[in-house]
């Protein structure tokens, strides 16, 4: 869902275009404290801020921000821009902040991949060490060689992983 913040009377007409560009319903809020409630009581995937709503009540639109959490916030100008106009900048946005989360997720797997291969190489290696002591009961041998055979497919399937 959308959130559009303006005070325009022509905002039922921003909205259908910007359902329209962006397939996701939209929701209209005309003062900025009922964008407030709204953004409190619902998640949104964008939020379009009418730059009119923002001057008229300053103070109330810096809670605005606050209560955004993961939504992408886009502001406008329904003076100067058209509906068509505002509804490609939400699309444009909307794209661009799934190309910054893809590319956030993917920073996060390969950290990830990178802590765990970094464990794992820990592990053949105390492995390793614990197997070369002298005097080893045979017992202890065996569980040694699972682990560092359970640890080595694990190492295997993860470098196998894209």
């Amino acid at each position: 869902m959308i959130l559009l913040g303006t005070p325009c009377a022509n905002s039922q007409a921003g909205a259908q275009a910007i359902q329209q560009a962006t397939e996701h319903n939209v929701r209209c809020a005309h003062t900025a404290q009922e964008a407030s409630s709204l953004l409190r009581s619902e998640e949104y995937v964008a939020v379009v801020f009418d730059q009119q709503l923002l001057d008229a009540e300053p103070e109330e639109s810096e809670q605005l921000l606050e209560h955004l959490g993961g939504a992408c916030p886009v502001y406008v100008n329904f003076a100067i821009h058209g509906v068509e106009r505002v509804a490609r900048q939400v699309q444009a946005a909307m794209r661009r902040r799934e190309v910054q989360e893809r590319g956030a997720r993917l920073s996060a797997q390969r950290a990830f991949r990178s802590e765990i291969s970094e464990m794992l190489t820990a592990m053949l290696l105390s492995c390793d060490m614990a197997l070369s002591v002298r005097g080893l009961p045979v017992p202890a041998q065996e569980k040694l060689r699972t682990l560092h055979d359970l640890t080595r497919e694990l190492s295997t399937r993860l470098s196998q992983t894209p």
